[in-house]
């Protein structure tokens, strides 16, 4: 198998290095690991790409390339220029700094960076490490993604429900906020939504004077609905959520036909 692996925290990113063992594990001996990631950090640009302005590329090592861009302009540069004789079975994007469930996913680079893979044609699963009391003063707070990444993986290409259809399935995960120890098993999990919480903006002036604002979050240990992804992985629970980049409301087309 030959795995493209690409993330949203950039090429130095801990993280990446996670992702580099469990698809080492998942090609196996005879499979190839190419990397085309983030020279800087992305994290939050969701499936943006450089339309307006290119985008430099520079090769790091074999197979490992640092690309100016956002994590879905790492796969498309993968696809069409690095790897275009050689194009990837599978694409991983992660192992991320922080969860992507719920309302994360929509922001994050990780779950672009599997999304332009499907847009493309390819097998494609994101993979974010949930932090919180429960891991986060770890040695290893990597220690859930680390153990259970490649297992979890590979439960995912068994299952093979990618489908044909013109909006192509990907695979979102996130490792409970938990030691790998206490790891409770896998469940498959719906998009969550933690509401009473959002972005926001705080304002600060610069010693120039100059006013500036920081985007800022919300805590995340908030729970989602029985089932949902950020629910079962504060349990302790790995979840796996298919998705796909149709943004279409299908439950409200019904409803719209008066209109006709």
């Amino acid at each position: 198998m030959r795995i493209l692996i690409t993330n949203d925290d950039g090429i130095n990113a801990p993280g990446l290095d996670v992702l580099q063992d469990i698809a080492s594990g998942l090609a196996g001996p005879d499979g190839e690991v190419w990397c085309v990631a983030p020279a800087f950090e992305q994290s939050g640009v969701g499936h943006c790409i450089s339309y307006t302005q290119p985008m430099m590329i520079s090769e790091l090592g074999p197979r490992r390339f640092a690309a100016q861009g956002s994590p879905a302009d790492c796969v498309i540069a993968a696809i069409h220029d690095v790897m275009k004789d050689t194009p990837p079975d599978l694409v991983l994007s992660g192992v991320n700094r922080g969860n992507n469930a719920a309302e994360n996913a929509v922001y994050s680079g990780t779950v672009g960076a599997a999304m332009e893979a499907a847009l493309q044609g390819v097998n494609a699963i994101a993979l974010s490490q949930f932090f919180g009391p429960g891991n986060r003063d770890l040695d290893d707070v990597w220690e859930a993604a680390r153990q259970h990444g490649l297992a979890t993986c590979r439960s995912i290409l068994d299952a093979a429900l990618w489908g044909n259809d013109d909006y192509g399935i990907f695979f979102n995960v996130n490792f409970p906020p938990v030691p790998g120890g206490e790891v409770r098993g896998m469940r498959a999990a719906r998009q969550g939504f933690r509401r009473d919480m959002g972005f926001g903006v705080k304002p600060q002036l610069s010693p120039s004077g100059r006013r500036f604002l920081w985007v800022t979050g919300a805590p995340q240990q908030q729970p989602t609905a029985p089932g949902s992804d950020a629910d079962v992985n504060l349990a302790g629970y790995i979840s796996v959520t298919p998705m796909r980049a149709d943004l279409t409301a299908h439950d409200a087309l019904e409803a719209l036909k008066t209109i006709e």
